[in-house]
């Protein structure tokens, strides 16, 4: 009880109240929710930890199944000899510690959760109510620690990670401190299992972050990595001086590729650039490679001299042309090393590489484009930066201000360069969709279980910026195989196989009471377990009743992602046609999204 005392082992010592064990739990989840990075996030559980029960340190460890250690990842409070809050390298075998994996095989046989046990530094068994046989059995080593660190009792409590052991909480206390008791295990079990969920949400955000940096498709960076390495890399420039450059690439012939030999193959002719554009990465230490959406890539350096940026390009471009299928590319390069004017902003650098690109795909050039290079003694300012100066009229290089004459430029040569992002790249879709997660949820306080709302926001968003058709929100419930609709949204009517619309609009109405045994999909049903896929018309390798499903109804294409909560099995699914931006490369994005929305409470759908 608050207030009272109890006695363990004749030492006594105040019981904290429950109210502050609720509060320090929910200010372990807010702290490991804040972190940044999975250690930030251990740190922050460690620190909670040790305050919560009372004990003079706290670590947590992780089983590192491939060299079959126990890897301390962090150590808190009253450190012995030899410890560090952020060890390099402290690790025990599993061997040692038997009890954890045998705490989680009994988790697999009986459903409970793995409960925490006490050692103390006199051998004696585990002080809990219900002590596992392995622990008594294994103890030897633990106690044999806490004598050797001048510490009177631990508090071990293994943390399982998707079902699997991932590796402890532990505890101490020094000597002359009570020794922990039973209502402290089951306290130390709560804790273990809330710095699992804690871990889970860590990776949530981290597969968010990488994907809202890397291209579905080439796995290079996309242009969201990009605007963030050029803006540091421009105050490094205007700090000291250091050599930006920036080379722009669009690849030739993609859609001749795309509509005689099939979007596959336009899809294999950008895998096979992007690693060509890696290779010449690898030629500038500490550059980036990305791909800014559609046909379009760049590569980004800092620190190097504007001529080995330019003669890397000039390899890029050859080996561009030997690309089975390709027409080679037009490549434009801007550095800070040639006479562009100052550039004080990435949108002028990108402009220039632009005006470059613009110019040697105009020439059909097979070498690259460099911008401040094509002008002689006497001549007129470069082309190229007048054609970006034109297109961003508050960036002249020639210091006059907007209006005012000299350098025209024909109407025809003017273009508005890098505009806003693509609408199918992933990292502008997450940051879209969880915008509207959060509004959503700041709508629906009332009803924070409403799996199928936050479901259908993020299927509205996803197909509203990606242009899509429509889109389709599946049910399936606790331990069946049958799937059914739950909500849809038609935007525009496509035509089906005979060319009737009406047929087609028909198909569409009666679609939401249709019954689905994914005994005979195959592709949906993994995918309703944590999956995603993708499908286009007449591609190779499509699953033939998922592709029979899709052409009847009219679609060309088609994008779908699912998971589990407590209420059962989701799956949402965006439709194409003709006009639809590309959905294939951000299959691996709605995954995520989707996982998100069925995060937290969960309600079935409605009827």
């Amino acid at each position: 009880m608050s207030g009272e005392a109890t006695m363990t082992n004749g030492c006594s010592h105040p019981e904290p109240a429950p109210d502050l064990r609720l509060q320090a739990v929910v200010e372990l989840a807010q702290d490991m929710a804040g972190a940044l990075t999975p250690l930030e996030a251990v740190r922050a559980a460690a620190v909670r930890a040790t305050g919560a029960l009372s004990a003079t340190m706290a670590a947590v460890s992780v089983w590192d199944r491939e060299s079959g250690r126990l890897r301390v990842l962090v150590n808190h409070g009253d450190l012995a000899a030899g410890e560090e809050e952020l060890p390099e390298d402290e690790s025990y075998p599993v061997a040692d510690f038997p009890e954890i994996v045998s705490y989680l095989e009994e988790h697999w046989s009986t459903g409970r959760l793995p409960r925490a046990w006490v050692q103390t530094a006199e051998d004696h068994p585990p002080h809990t109510a219900d002590p596992h046989p392995a622990a008594g059995a294994f103890g030897q080593q633990r106690s044999a620690g806490l004598r050797r660190r001048g510490r009177a009792c631990c508090l071990v409590a293994p943390i399982a990670l998707h079902g699997r052991a991932w590796g402890e909480l532990y505890l101490a206390r020094a000597v002359g401190l009570p020794v922990f008791a039973d209502a402290d295990a089951d306290y130390a079990t709560l804790l273990a299992a809330q710095i699992s969920a804690g871990l889970a949400q860590t990776e949530r955000v981290a597969d968010l972050r990488r994907l809202a940096f890397t291209d579905g498709l080439t796995g290079l960076a996309n242009r969201r990595a990009v605007d963030a390495r050029l803006e540091s890399a421009l105050k490094a420039h205007n700090r000291d001086n250091t050599v930006v450059s920036l080379v722009v690439c669009d690849v030739n012939g993609l859609k001749r590729v795309n509509d005689e030999l099939g979007h596959e193959m336009g899809d294999r002719l950008l895998e096979r650039f992007a690693q060509q554009l890696s290779l010449s990465a690898a030629r500038l230490p500490g550059s980036l490679a990305a791909r800014l959406g559609g046909d379009e890539f760049c590569l980004l350096a800092e620190g190097q001299k504007a001529d080995e940026v330019v003669a890397v390009a000039e390899e890029l471009c050859t080996r561009a042309l030997e690309l089975t299928e390709g027409e080679g590319v037009a490549c434009g390069v801007a550095s800070t090393g040639d006479s562009i004017g100052p550039v004080t902003t990435p949108d002028r650098l990108f402009r220039l590489a632009d005006a470059a690109q613009y110019r040697a795909k105009a020439a059909r050039a097979a070498h690259p484009v460099v911008a401040g290079r094509s002008h002689g003694p006497g001549l007129a300012p470069d082309p190229t930066v007048l054609l970006a100066d034109a297109a961003d009229p508050h960036h002249r290089a020639d210091g006059r201000k907007p209006g005012q004459s000299g350098g025209r430029l024909g109407n025809h040569d003017r273009r508005r360069f890098r505009g806003a992002a693509h609408s199918a790249d992933p990292g502008q879709l997450l940051a879209a969709v969880l915008a509207a997660l959060d509004q959503g949820s700041e709508r629906r306080s009332s009803h924070p279980a409403d799996t199928l709302a936050r479901l259908a926001t993020v299927a509205e968003t996803s197909a509203r910026l990606l242009n899509a058709v429509g889109w389709w929100i599946s049910y399936v419930p606790p331990g069946s195989q049958l799937m059914r609709t739950a909500q849809h949204a038609v935007y525009r009517m496509t035509s089906g196989p005979s060319g009737n619309k009406a047929q087609t609009q028909r198909a569409q109405i009666e679609a939401p009471d249709a019954v689905f045994d994914l005994g005979h999909y195959p592709t949906t049903l993994r995918a309703v377990r944590g999956g995603a896929f993708s499908l286009r018309a007449g591609a190779s390798g499509n699953d033939p009743a998922e592709e029979a499903v899709m052409v009847v109804s009219g679609y060309r294409g088609m994008v779908a992602a699912g998971g589990a909560n407590p209420a059962g099995g989701w799956l949402v699914e965006l439709f194409a046609d003709d006009s639809t931006l590309p959905l294939g490369q951000v299959a691996s994005a709605l995954r995520a999204l989707v996982a998100v929305a069925l995060a937290g409470p969960a309600s079935p759908p409605p009827g």
